[in-house]
């Protein structure tokens, strides 16, 4: 194999291409990652860790890291926000025994991106390229070659394989023709972020999700840059009322004060609008061109699963493309991560972020208290939580995905 046959290219210096770029590396593998943007971005956007991805992060030392720049969060909630009543509350300590990180961690996308970059500082075999946007590929049976558009113009980069982890736009998934399936919410979603403790003054813990027919809501605290923290409210926005109208200083105080009366007006530190998608690329690998993270799906926030399943592809596809280089394995291996990650995007991603967006959005008395019996029976039975746990924690999606093999199909 030729000297580029043994590179491995990367669109995306996001923390899923960076994770890939990390395992990669650490086995001796040539990688080049190409981000278009000049620096890593202090993006807020995903915190949430859950345990089965800490799991990944533990095996790649990266997890006490995560939990010392992070929050470590074991609890979550479910309230009522029409009545103020607490509905249900799990505790991840059930699941001891059962795994090594009976928690959360909230630790922002750009933390752990930075911690990740800094441990790929130290490989010689791996460059990060900021400023540097890839704009077209074209592959053969050997290789593929990526053009990439940087400060010095327009250069060609040959490699072994290209990993698209460039996002939900992505350039490599389109250039390479792969379909994208799925549906565009027409509600976006607003975050609000704010220094206010909703622990302190409203006796919510650290991840608390608020069912309402007409307004539901998210709010969950970050570390931010140290002591006290920032807590992130989410809601969703009518599609036809402009950007400007739901995120200027009065439309932005007027919603959190609705949902979270302070007797004065709110310290806003950042506030952003999304839109938000359901969508699973049509295959996550095209010759050798492979996609991650968002490049390959997107979901909507709730239960934050985003990330976590970006960087799960990540851990999946790293090891299994050094497999093949180093290893010298078959490169049906990459058939396999494909299969596995596909099926469970599918499966337990995508599902279990529209049936969280439905359980707090629902409108129908009936429904909506049929949705609070069953969050409340699991509650209360110790099996039927740590089943539910099992779920919403990702680890019963990283069981199954470990299960599928080619034999399957």
């Amino acid at each position: 194999m030729t000297m580029h046959g043994k590179t491995v290219l990367i669109a995306g210096g996001g923390p899923v291409g960076l994770f890939c770029a990390l395992l990669l590396g650490g086995r001796g593998i040539s990688v080049r990652v190409f981000d278009v943007n000049p620096c890593l971005q202090d993006d807020p956007r995903a915190a949430t860790t859950h345990p089965a991805t800490l799991e990944i992060m533990g095996a790649a030392g990266l997890a006490d890291d995560m939990a010392r720049v992070g929050l470590v969060t074991p609890v979550f909630q479910f309230w009522d926000r029409p009545s103020g009543l607490l509905i249900a509350e799990f505790d991840h300590a059930l699941l001891k025994g059962e795994t090594a990180f009976p928690c959360v961690v909230q630790c922002e996308q750009f933390k752990t991106a930075r911690l990740i970059l800094d441990r790929l500082e130290k490989l010689p075999n791996v460059e990060v390229l900021f400023n540097h946007e890839v704009i077209a590929l074209e592959q053969d049976a050997s290789s593929v070659t990526a053009t990439v558009r940087g400060p010095d113009g327009e250069k060609r980069h040959a490699g072994g394989w290209l990993i698209g982890a460039d996002g939900g736009r992505s350039i490599v998934r389109k250039q390479s023709g792969i379909g994208f399936e799925g549906f565009t919410y027409d509600e976006r979603f607003l975050v609000l972020t704010t220094p206010f403790d909703f622990k302190v003054n409203r006796g919510y813990c650290e991840r608390s999700y608020f069912a309402d027919p007409d307004e539901w809501c998210n709010c969950f605290k970050v570390s931010g840059e140290g002591p006290p923290g920032l807590w992130r409210t989410v809601f969703p926005s009518d599609p036809n009322v402009p950007e400007d109208s739901l995120m200027n200083d009065e439309a932005a105080q007027a919603r959190l004060q609705r949902f979270f009366p302070s007797g004065k007006p709110y310290d806003i530190v950042h506030r952003n609008i999304y839109t938000i998608n359901q969508r699973v690329a049509s295959t996550f690998r095209l010759g050798r061109v492979l996609l991650a993270g968002d490049s390959a799906h997107l979901n909507n926030s709730i239960g934050g699963m985003g990330l976590n399943g970006g960087l799960q592809d990540a851990d999946n596809l790293g090891r299994k493309l050094g497999r093949v280089i180093v290893d010298g394995e078959s490169d049906r291996l990459l058939d396999l991560y494909d299969l596995q990650r596909r099926t469970v995007t599918k499966e337990f991603t995508q599902a279990q972020t529209i049936a969280n967006k439905k359980r707090l959005e629902t409108r129908e008395p009936e429904a909506r208290e049929k949705n609070f019996e069953e969050l409340r029976q699991a509650a209360a039975d110790p099996d039927k939580a740590r089943a539910f746990m099992r779920r919403t924690g990702m680890l019963d999606m990283q069981r199954r995905a470990n299960s599928i093999t080619l034999e399957n199909v």
